[in-house]
């Protein structure tokens, strides 16, 4: 059985439909690349898993549980962690703060994560709003990772980041995949990255499922067709 089922999800931002036809799978310990060109349905499939978008149709379930009508707090405790576009950390509260607001127990605890943030242990007692973007960034994985999540999400995680510090967050990436059972979703546009990290992938056109399968079969065609690189 699947960590994580979309099925012919569909949603809508008011009367303007955004998915059509998203259908997408994750097994535990697996890393799926969501992947397509801007303002295919990215993001909006994400909004939709974690239910800050509700779905007008199509199946949703986590650990065999239909999660559709679940309010997006409950699907966060449920397991689902969400590291989203833009970062979004409390900026008015310490680095120690935003930790702890999100802490639930498991393996994952504040040194875990400064362990794998080692800058984030330096700066416990900075506001947030003093780390620089990338510092910024490792923060929203380290909080989404103290929530003890089975499924991480990461939404364009190095979008806009200087490439020393996307280098950084592609090997946690890595580390994770190899030293932990954690199920993770990429959505990402890096598509060298992706390939030494993702198991599979889903490609979306236009907010619908176009492609998936293994990252090794994500061939020059279709590549060029829906991509675009």
């Amino acid at each position: 059985m699947s960590l994580l089922t979309l099925a012919h999800g569909s949603a809508f931002y008011g009367a303007t439909q955004a998915l059509f036809d998203v259908s997408l799978d994750i097994e535990q310990g697996e890393v799926l690349a969501l992947m397509g060109r801007n303002g295919m349905g990215k993001s909006t499939t994400v909004k939709s898993i974690c239910r800050m978008l509700p779905l007008a149709s199509g199946e949703l379930r986590f650990n065999g549980r239909d999660i559709r009508t679940l309010a997006s707090h409950k699907v966060a405790r449920l397991g689902v962690g969400l590291v989203p576009e833009g970062r979004r950390c409390f900026r008015t509260l310490s680095v120690r703060e935003n930790l702890q607001a999100t802490a639930r127990p498991g393996d994952w605890s504040q040194n875990s994560v400064t362990d794998l943030f080692p800058r984030l242990g330096e700066r416990l007692g900075q506001s947030a709003a003093s780390l620089s973007g990338g510092e910024q960034q490792m923060l929203a994985i380290a909080r989404a990772l103290m929530t003890n999540p089975q499924l991480l999400i990461l939404d364009e995680a190095t979008e806009g980041l200087a490439p020393l510090v996307r280098q950084e967050i592609w090997a946690v990436v890595a580390r994770l995949k190899q030293r932990t059972g954690l199920a993770i979703i990429v959505v990402d546009k890096s598509l060298k990255e992706l390939s030494n990290i993702a198991d599979r992938a889903v490609v979306l056109e236009r907010g619908t499922s176009v492609w998936a399968g293994a990252m090794n079969d994500l061939d020059e065609q279709i590549v060029g067709r829906y991509l675009g690189v």
